[in-house]
């Protein structure tokens, strides 16, 4: 018989309650909190025990909501991002757009994919980008399924592409800037060293994704998707939708004009989710009349493509409701102290291992780029200083640990949504995804042990 997967909100539930077991047994304690810069830290030699606090029933039960409260911005995000897409969708600009882009590519698919993954790992590498690929993912999943690929395939191409570039980035503000100004380091210092990373984490990103689309394209039911793909709603006839009328383009064009503003307000104006979010709630207001759709369709629409959402926005919260569960039991700071004391008397050449071993560990119970610098990197700077592990080799094991599991890992709000809003099972994710998350894990730990020999610095 056939093992069964659970449902996601059921896996999602059971680490919840794996975590509220947990807080009975792990010791509660706490680092003392210091804010330098605006920016708050823990001290690393103020670890103490406090009182205990674990999870009951009604802590487990609250932890959702609680969750769902602490992510609002981003469960609305979804929604919002959903409405727009069922708007544009029903003007036909979309479909049309993605005809006409599949009648001009012919037999040359394969640049398309290597095309736009390329331009996903630069975002990823750059500005960070990880939470905004979500709005890209309707379209993408109807592009590759024109094209004569699955939906695998199309979360590929953003989430795996953004995540190659993201983990091992050259410049990204969120992780590593936040983590070198956390231990004194210049800012975006060591960019040769993280470049020939990134450019080596891209490339062979690019050629998996590539190797798939071909093996995919040649035999259809090679896909793990296969049978759900077959399930979703058929796609239309291209031939029997005509060709670009003057609205679709409209349409299209203000699409590309909310791009726009996108890349410049995260760039420049320092945009956050609500920002985003005003900027595509304002793109569904205007592309229904531009389309030619009627004001009342137009609002049924958005609510139809966001209650199309609904499911990916819900599952943000039960992700982030472990986190929750052990931050108020006390018990992430004793946690992250027992792994640091686990490799404070192995050689150095070890111990930077174990420290992109523990990253890698503590980003699942701590998803947050920023939260996991300021949780991790006050504790672990100064025992690799004792250990003899320069500071710009423990950011790079921070980053690292960061970001290669950001796709993986069942507690990553922003990932969960996007496999809900593509209609992929985490299981099945997962075991298309695994070859390549080795090869990126076994990546990273050379580039650590390479940054170690060579003493990276500055220091």
């Amino acid at each position: 018989m056939k093992a069964r997967i659970p449902h996601t909100y059921v896996l999602l539930f059971g680490l919840m309650v794996i975590a509220a077991v947990s807080t009975w047994i792990i010791p509660a304690g706490s680092y003392d909190r210091v804010v330098r810069e605006g920016r708050e830290l823990i001290d690393p030699r103020s670890f103490h025990p406090v009182a205990a606090k674990p999870a009951g029933i009604p802590e487990l039960l609250l932890a959702f909501p609680r969750a769902l409260a602490e992510v609002a911005d981003i469960v609305f995000y979804i929604l919002i991002i959903g409405g727009a897409f069922g708007v544009l969708n029903r003007t036909g600009a979309v479909r049309a757009g993605i005809n006409s882009l599949v009648r001009r590519l012919g037999g040359k698919r394969s640049v398309l994919v290597i095309s736009l993954t390329l331009v996903f790992a630069i975002g990823g590498g750059s500005i960070g980008i990880a939470e905004e690929t979500l709005v890209f993912l309707p379209a993408l999943l109807m592009l590759a399924r024109s094209l004569g690929y699955d939906s695998l395939l199309a979360g590929g191409i953003a989430l795996v592409g953004a995540n190659a570039g993201f983990a091992s980035a050259f410049m990204n503000p969120f992780t590593v800037g936040v983590a070198q100004g956390i231990v004194g380091l210049p800012l975006f210092s060591g960019l040769a060293l993280r470049l020939g990373l990134w450019a080596l984490m891209t490339a062979i990103t690019i050629a998996w994704l590539a190797r798939y689309a071909a093996r995919v394209q040649a035999d259809p039911s090679t896909s793990l998707m296969y049978e759900l793909d077959q399930q979703r709603e058929p796609l239309a006839d291209s031939a029997s939708e005509g060709r670009f009328a003057r609205r679709h383009t409209a349409v299209l064009v203000a699409a590309l004009l909310a791009l726009v503003l996108l890349a410049v307000g995260a760039l420049s104006w320092n945009w956050g989710i609500r920002e985003l979010s005003a900027l595509f709630f304002g793109l569904a207001v205007v592309a229904g009349p531009v389309g030619g759709v009627s004001a009342d369709e137009t609002a049924r629409s958005f609510v139809r493509g966001a209650a199309d959402l609904a499911y990916a926005g819900l599952v943000v919260g039960l992700a982030r409701s472990t986190l929750v569960i052990l931050r108020d039991a006390q018990v992430m700071d004793t946690i992250t102290r027992a792994m640091a004391l686990t490799i404070r008397h192995l050689p150095s050449s070890l111990s930077v291992v174990g420290i992109y071993i523990i990253q890698n560990l503590l980003h699942f119970i701590v998803p947050s780029g920023s939260g996991q610098a300021a949780v991790s990197m006050p504790v672990l700077a100064p025992l690799g200083d004792l250990l003899g592990i320069t500071r710009q080799t423990n950011v790079l094991a921070y980053q690292l640990g960061n970001g290669l599991t950001n796709v993986f890992i069942p507690t990553q709000g922003y990932f969960m949504a996007a496999l809900g809003i593509l209609g992929i099972p985490w299981s099945k994710w997962v075991r298309w995804l695994a070859p390549l998350l080795f090869i990126w894990l076994a990546i990273g730990c050379a580039a650590v042990l390479v940054a170690h020999f060579i003493r990276w610095g500055p220091f």
